[in-house]
């Protein structure tokens, strides 16, 4: 089961990032975006799957970016 709920995750992480367009974000919002996608993966394969570990996840995950991207 982590395993489909890994694969399921990584692809939509996959193809969010597909749509964005990298060239006209700064530095920050870059690593924000990137962020919010490992901790949404991250959350969902600790919770099994689970809505809240992966929507809370994200956020974190966003806002950690944020951070690491200002210092760039």
């Amino acid at each position: 089961m982590k395993t489909r709920t890994l694969i399921s995750a990584a692809l939509v992480v996959l193809a969010a990032t597909g749509c964005a367009t990298w060239d006209g974000m700064s530095s920050r919002e870059k690593s924000a975006a990137i962020g919010a996608g490992v901790g949404g993966v991250a959350g969902a394969v600790v919770t099994d799957g689970g809505l809240l570990g992966t929507v809370g996840g994200a956020a974190i995950g966003g806002v950690i970016g944020d951070q690491v991207g200002k210092r760039k």
